[in-house]
């Protein structure tokens, strides 16, 4: 089980660097709560969309290259290490993030992101 649910958080971030929202949040549960920290969370794929699409989705998506450098999992948690390229007006940022999962019955359940805002605050203000 544990592999199957690291491939599953896996196929998800694929689908975010591919620029395809449609298919991220088909892999959430309808109720996902997603912590993208320094942030507030939110819940359900209309919340995450909203934090999401200004980046990533279609061809204007500014997540450029992601590595998971490390995968872990423990019954229904999936932890990982990535880092991920950001690119936009110019702007080049790579990010460390360390991702936790909660997947249950096959979708994500609860998704928290942990960053820092001040090496992605560059990209930001490219808004």
């Amino acid at each position: 089980m544990s592999d199957t649910n690291i491939q599953i958080v896996t196929d998800m971030l694929n689908s975010m660097l591919a620029g395809d929202m449609a298919t991220t949040v088909k892999c959430l549960s309808d109720d996902v709560v997603y912590h993208n920290l320094p942030w507030k969370p939110v819940s359900g794929h209309a919340a995450v969309r909203q934090v999401l699409d200004p980046f990533v989705e279609g061809p204007q998506c500014a997540l450029k290259k992601m590595d998971i450098h490390h995968s872990a999992a423990t019954d229904d948690v999936v932890m990982n290490a990535r880092s991920e390229l950001w690119e936009r007006a110019g702007v080049s940022v790579t990010l460390p993030v360390a991702g936790v999962f909660t997947v249950c019955g096959g979708l994500i359940t609860r998704w928290d992101d942990y960053w820092d805002l001040v090496t992605m605050r560059p990209l930001l203000d490219t808004l």
